[in-house]
């Protein structure tokens, strides 16, 4: 028996470079787990370069199924969600910036599923008109450890426990309501943007998973490391879930 369409189709998923200088030095090693994660799903992971011209990147947007958007040293210029900038805020990065905002604007209007890892998820909530906390140890004073302070030094990734809101995609695809993931940012979402709900959060508050209600598009924005986790349930489905509604938005197309 043939398989329907959409089971054959291969998703084009667009991941655009961490950063602009890791992608003019050829600096991989990050990147690559986000392609392996969109390989090992059953996409096919297509690099995003941050040195398009608009044009460019509109062509190319418009060729995707889908798009991951990575984690980033750097982080979203806080004038985007009107705030002054923290003495513990990061460098920006303009060039991530823009691809990533094109990127949405796209993927939102055309209904495109998004998978949002870390900055990714902030920069999500920002186009959306959200706010983020720039620096949670000193603004939150919380005892959980969120930041990966010490891997210079060789210490080990931080994991701490979420709570999941039970209907949600990211309860439903760990199949319970608590799980541990693994941490490694010092900023995070702290009035969501215009569509977004808040279905999992850290036991100090901090938010740690969004999805997108204002229509049926697949939208998922989480603030822990899926794609340093392979061998977990909830990763593996958070990828998968994107294969298949990268596949579903391409047969509606």
């Amino acid at each position: 028996m043939p398989m329907p369409e959409n089971r054959l189709h291969q998703p084009r998923i667009g991941i655009p470079y961490r950063t602009r200088n890791e992608q003019v030095k050829n600096i991989r090693a990050k990147y690559e787990l986000y392609v392996r994660s969109v390989e090992e799903a059953g996409g096919m992971p297509v690099e995003v370069p941050l040195t398009l011209t608009p044009g460019e990147l509109r062509k190319l947007a418009s060729e995707l199924d889908a798009i991951v958007l990575p984690g980033s040293p750097a982080d979203v210029e806080p004038a985007r969600y009107r705030a002054v900038r923290h003495a513990n805020t990061a460098e920006t990065d303009p060039a991530r910036e823009a691809t990533d905002l094109a990127l949405l604007e796209h993927c939102l209007g055309e209904g495109k599923p998004v998978l949002a890892i870390c900055y990714g998820v902030q920069i999500l909530n920002v186009h959306l008109g959200g706010s983020l906390i720039q620096d949670i140890p000193s603004e939150m004073h919380t005892t959980i450890q969120h930041a990966w302070s010490g891997r210079e030094h060789g210490e080990p990734e931080p994991f701490h426990s979420i709570t999941m809101e039970t209907a949600s995609r990211v309860a439903l695809a760990s199949g319970q309501r608590e799980t541990r993931v693994n941490s490694s940012h010092h900023q995070s979402i702290h009035e969501p943007g215009r569509g977004l709900r808040v279905t999992a959060r850290a036991s100090d508050g901090v938010i740690e998973a969004v999805e997108w209600t204002d229509d049926a598009n697949w939208v998922i924005g989480v603030q822990w490391h899926p794609e340093r986790m392979a061998d977990d349930r909830l990763t593996r489905k958070l990828f998968e879930g994107l294969m298949a509604a990268a596949r579903n938005a391409a047969v509606r197309g």
